[in-house]
């Protein structure tokens, strides 16, 4: 069996054409659907029956060192978007020391990150909401 080796480092992060560097330490990007693929209904009976949902809908939550300049590009996609509704953009998150990719072509930023400040270097949390999320999950 081979080794297999996970790097960090090779996740990419491509908002609105922007690779956006300058992670926090731990956890920096999380992916996660809005909604379960599929509902169990189970009638009085017993008998059961499955209902497919068809929200793609999810969000991407990015977690940047506070000293990031991708604070910047980020603050300035979610400026545009409440001065004149322009800052739907696409959004890949992509492994390339494996297979998972993960891809919206319609994105928004949420809300700007709450900022706290202290004697140590904080971190600042982006939520991305799309309504179309495409997901491929794989291992190295």
């Amino acid at each position: 069996m081979a080794v297999k080796t996970y790097d960090p480092s090779q996740v990419a992060l491509i908002v609105g054409g922007f690779n956006i560097t300058g992670f926090a330490d731990g956890s920096f990007v999380t992916v996660a659907r809005n909604a379960d693929a599929f509902a169990l209904y189970v009638g009085t009976d017993g008998e059961g029956t499955r209902a497919k949902s068809n929200n793609k809908s999810g969000r991407i939550t990015i977690t940047l060192a506070q000293s990031s300049d991708s604070n910047a590009i980020l603050s300035g996609i979610a400026s545009l978007d409440e001065l004149s509704n322009n800052g739907v953009v696409p959004v890949l998150v992509k492994d390339s020391s494996g297979l998972s990719l993960y891809a919206a072509e319609t994105a928004w930023i949420v809300k700007s990150p709450d900022s706290e400040f202290g004697k140590e270097l904080g971190s600042r949390e982006w939520i991305i909401e799309t309504d179309n999320l495409a997901m491929f999950v794989a291992g190295n």
